[in-house]
């Protein structure tokens, strides 16, 4: 599996390649900085790309914008964030094409199995994203047409990798009326059952989705 890692910080840079290379993956090309993230992108289009957010020239968001320009000349090109920091606007922009994407903060992995595990997920198409991120992206208040405040409130528990039984607690509800409203998020998004899917993510991604437009750059 041919990978392209974008990582400014040398030391953790190193550490990265040779974990994936321990663990079998084939490191086509390391980067430490966004235009050159571009150019490996296109170049050797990779199975997975593994990206840190903040890159040079800027140290702002190089590497999630290199990842997203990557993405629309080769359409569903995987890629596997992995920063410190929620870049919001872009992460939504990424997050919502649903399929091939992933964003995990560095200081919550703590698992090299994990770890590894995402990151082949990304490459076959699914997701990978750390409640926390997610959590920080839903916009309080907000709901798409027909979902309504009470579902939106489980959605957000949801987007924190709550059991219903958490959630139950947390909200003051009974676990089966939680179970009830997961129920209706998942068929007002549109989401149908299918044991290859991992509905609670995908129903916060098609959250996510139906945001302002505006909320996204062009």
């Amino acid at each position: 599996m041919r990978v392209v890692l974008a990582e400014d910080l040398y030391l953790l840079r190193t550490g990265i390649e040779r974990l994936l290379r321990g663990h079998g993956f084939d490191v086509v090309a390391t980067v430490d900085n966004g235009p050159d993230l571009l150019a490996a992108l296109l170049e050797h289009r990779p199975d997975v790309a593994v990206v840190d957010v903040r890159l040079p020239p800027s140290q702002t968001d190089e590497g999630l914008r290199a990842a997203l320009a990557a993405r629309r000349e080769v359409p569903g090109l995987p890629v596997l964030i992995l920063s410190q920091y929620v870049q919001q606007l872009y992460a939504r922009e990424l997050l919502a094409h649903g399929s091939g994407v992933g964003y995990l903060l560095k200081d919550r992995v703590l698992d090299t199995d994990d770890f590894v595990d995402a990151v082949r997920r990304v490459a076959a198409g699914g997701t990978a994203i750390d409640p926390e991120v997610i959590s920080q992206l839903l916009t309080p208040g907000r709901a798409p047409a027909g979902l309504t405040a009470r579902e939106l409130d489980v959605l957000a528990l949801m987007a924190q990798g709550l059991s219903n039984a958490v959630i139950a607690q947390r909200l003051s509800l009974s676990e089966g009326s939680v179970s009830k409203y997961t129920t209706q998020i998942f068929a007002k998004l549109g989401l149908a059952p299918s044991p290859d899917t991992h509905r609670r993510v995908m129903a916060v991604l098609a959250y996510l989705n139906q945001l302002d437009p505006g909320t996204s750059p062009p």
